[in-house]
């Protein structure tokens, strides 16, 4: 039987979610964690990898298990994986799903949140990059309309990316103002980029961002992003942000990978 789990981790301290030599992985813990538990060895496979330090709070792997303890005790099971695993890491729930459902080559849409904050914040500097300059939010939001579509992304890829296809469909990307849930400091603006595609290249959300922020603080027109698309060059393109105020927010499936869920 085939199963996927949602998942959600600090990416702080972890080479991000892909096994490393010699390096923390959140798909190491998360494949220890399960296989203590269900007692055999599991091979967790991810929906794609995360790079060092991203945060993701709706990402989802999928394994292989015959028995049925998982449907007969799901709860205690979570419990226990959740026992087991470090703190940044955690399980959320565990669902039945086709046995050729697959949690990288299934997914239908994936979406990225970036925060930003314009003063320094001791409550938001974990999750939130602090960008000191003041960044016009229509021009970056003009320019975001822009990049909406299904097109070559290549001036977005770091070099030496391994995708096979440097096409994907970008099918929302806005930026909006947010309250922070710890505490809003006076004074301070509080941005987040939500990003929704098909598929993303290595480390393309972070090179938009920056994109965008060159844009924001008036170095340049918002339409000099389409120079930047028709380049393919990643030299034209913004230097990448930090990579500890990106989440993996949500990855969307066809409802009939879960049909099982209806019958048991």
């Amino acid at each position: 039987m085939r199963f996927f789990a949602s998942i959600s981790y600090n990416g702080s301290g972890y080479s991000g979610w892909q096994i490393q030599q010699n390096a923390p992985s959140i798909q190491d813990e998360v494949q220890k964690a399960v296989s203590t538990v269900l007692r055999e060895k599991i091979d967790v496979t991810g929906a794609g990898r995360t790079d060092t330090g991203v945060n993701a709070s709706g990402f989802t792997a999928h394994f292989d298990f015959d028995g049925d303890i998982i449907l007969k005790e799901h709860d205690r099971i979570v419990y226990k994986i959740n026992a087991i695993l470090p703190g940044g890491i955690v399980v959320n729930s565990i669902r039945r799903v086709r046995d050729d459902a697959h949690a990288r080559f299934d997914a239908v849409s994936r979406t990225y949140k970036y925060y930003i904050h314009n003063r320094k914040d001791p409550f938001a500097r974990n999750f939130s990059w602090f960008c000191k300059f003041p960044l016009d939010v229509d021009a970056m939001n003009k320019a975001a309309g822009m990049i909406l579509g299904r097109r070559d992304f290549s001036c977005f890829e770091k070099a030496g990316g391994t995708a096979v296809s440097p096409v994907c469909d970008i099918t929302a990307a806005a930026w909006s103002r947010y309250i922070p849930t710890v505490a809003a400091l006076p004074g301070t603006d509080y941005l987040v980029f939500t990003i929704t595609a098909n598929r993303f290249l290595r480390n393309m959300v972070r090179a938009i961002v920056g994109t965008m922020i060159e844009i924001g603080c008036g170095k340049h027109t918002p339409e000099w992003i389409n120079e930047v698309l028709s380049s393919g060059n990643r030299c034209m393109a913004g230097q990448s942000v930090p990579g500890h105020a990106l989440f993996l927010t949500d990855i969307e499936y066809p409802e009939e990978i879960f049909e099982y869920n209806l019958i048991q």
